[in-house]
């Protein structure tokens, strides 16, 4: 059986000297090998504004028309969203299948989806993208021989040829299973939110360790919860929300939740679609913003992640840095800047740092304080062994006596029963 050509051209528009213009073309390359694309040859142009009917120059057409036919490529891949109209005229102009940034983003996600909430927020993604673009996408299918368009969870051939009017009908029905979904994430969010623990949630560029960072912890403070997240060296590894508790030997305990990387120019389709997943990161106490420092371009990633928060009104919650990945660069680590921890997630350098300094932004509610418990309010005591850090425990004439750090909340809900005097700092 013929193999599949699955080999493809990047295209690229410089629009004015665009700073992080070689990142993103960079970046399309490797969107494009996570979806099993070889890219033998690359064409980019500097220009003012985009060409509204090709996306590139009239004369650049030629010159791509000739690489593509030069290294047998069968597809061309371009770094911006195409418009309905711009995708059948490359597609009448060149003779070979097109597609974009935003579908090479749509099928990876497709690819990953593991959970059914997560199929559903792509798929929905899927169709809006390809409602205005049916007839373009129904002309590059009908040549499709393999790679990427659409090929994922069920949206494919069969599904373009669905009038516009069943397509809706199918958006339709998809959010309202979302919906109930979406109904019972929230009724745990609540059931989480009344117990008053702290809600620390990391976010960050795709790929930069943020499950790997998660597993760490859980190693090092779960070690027998066996509630380990998947984690792998590729883009978008994690498409689900995962909430873990992570308790600390103080008896100090904070759920951590793991979020969908962000990526730059990530489709407006997916961010709208994945809104409820990402809900959790709206109502967080603290933000871990994990960052691979070892990326010459990390600075533009922090930019691009806190855009991304900003669009999902998210900027106002308090964030530090985990810069991962110290380890492929000539800084110190671990060592702490601020709200900066220079650490290696793989080497489990900077952990103690990070938890530290974490607990410091969300564990300001508590008060250090000695207090004399009755004899006969044991169930206290064992409250507060089970809920506090108890430093010292000591035996009076008049009760047990204890230091300990603890919640205001609980130091005032059971101030009646200590015996006087207590000291609060």
């Amino acid at each position: 059986m013929e193999q599949p050509n699955n080999k493809a051209v990047i295209v690229g528009v410089n629009l004015q000297d665009r700073p992080d213009f070689a990142y993103s073309m960079e970046e399309l390359r490797n969107l494009a090998e996570a979806c099993n694309i070889e890219v033998v040859g690359e064409l980019t142009q500097n220009m003012a504004k985009i060409n509204s009917s090709h996306y590139i120059g009239s004369g650049k057409i030629d010159e791509l028309s000739a690489l593509v036919a030069g290294v047998d490529a069968s597809t061309v891949i371009f770094n911006d969203e195409l418009s309905p109209s711009q995708i059948r005229n490359l597609e009448s102009s060149l003779e070979k299948k097109v597609i974009d940034r935003t579908i090479l983003i749509l099928d990876i996600f497709a690819e990953r989806a593991k959970t059914r909430e997560a199929q559903l927020q792509v798929e929905v993604a899927q169709l809006q993208y390809m409602l205005p673009r049916l007839v373009g996408l129904r002309e590059s299918l009908g040549r499709q021989g393999g790679g990427s368009g659409m090929k994922n969870k069920g949206t494919g051939e069969t599904k373009l040829e669905l009038d516009r009017r069943r397509i809706e009908d199918r958006i339709s029905a998809l959010q309202t299973e979302l919906e109930k979904l979406v109904a019972q994430r929230q009724v745990q969010r609540k059931q989480r939110q009344k117990t008053g623990i702290p809600v620390v949630c990391l976010v960050g560029y795709t790929n930069a360790g943020k499950s790997s960072l998660m597993n760490k912890l859980l190693d090092a403070f779960m070690p027998e919860s066996n509630k380990q997240v998947f984690a792998k060296d590729m883009l978008f590894a994690t498409l689900e929300t995962s909430v873990r508790s992570i308790e600390l030997p103080d008896n100090k305990s904070f759920l951590l939740t793991d979020t969908v990387g962000f990526v730059s120019q990530l489709p407006h389709y997916l961010v709208k679609a994945f809104r409820s997943t990402l809900e959790e990161v709206a109502e967080a106490d603290l933000l871990i913003q994990v960052v691979d420092y070892s990326n010459e371009e990390y600075k533009r990633l922090i930019n691009v992640t806190n855009s991304t928060l900003k669009e999902l009104g998210a900027d106002h919650i308090p964030m530090i840095f985990a810069y991962n990945k110290t380890d492929l660069t000539n800084e110190p680590y671990p060592q702490v800047n601020d709200d900066k921890v220079y650490m290696s997630v793989k080497e489990g350098a900077g952990l103690d740092e990070l938890v530290t300094l974490t607990k410091k932004r969300i564990f300001q509610d508590y008060v250090k304080c000695e207090v004399i418990i009755p004899f006969t309010e044991g169930r206290v005591v064992a409250y507060f062994n089970t809920n506090a850090n108890i430093q010292e425990t000591s035996y009076e004439l008049n009760g047990t006596r204890l230091v300990m750090e603890c919640r205001q909340a609980d130091y005032d809900k059971f101030k009646d029963v200590f015996v006087e005097p207590v000291e609060v700092e």
